[in-house]
């Protein structure tokens, strides 16, 4: 999934945090939907606005943010 072509950074939106094709629904409002327990489906109904392909580049956003880093730095912080 490339989600480049989805994800995007605008400063004056959301502070400049990564968003869905430039609306105000940002990655780590996905992140946060489907770590609280909403499915996809769910979350779908919810934001009518949103395509399953936005929840999927989301994830694999978050999957290439998280690669460079090693558990023991997420579980034991510095």
């Amino acid at each position: 999934m490339d989600w480049t072509k989805i994800i995007t950074v605008e400063p004056d939106k959301r502070s400049g945090q990564p968003c869905i094709r430039g609306i105000r629904m940002t990655v780590q409002d996905v992140m946060d939907y489907l770590g609280g327990g909403m499915s996809v489906e769910e979350i779908l109904d919810d934001f009518p606005n949103l395509t399953r392909e936005d929840i999927v580049a989301c994830l694999a956003f978050a999957a290439d943010a998280l690669r460079p880093m090693r558990l023991a730095d997420l579980v034991h912080p510095g």
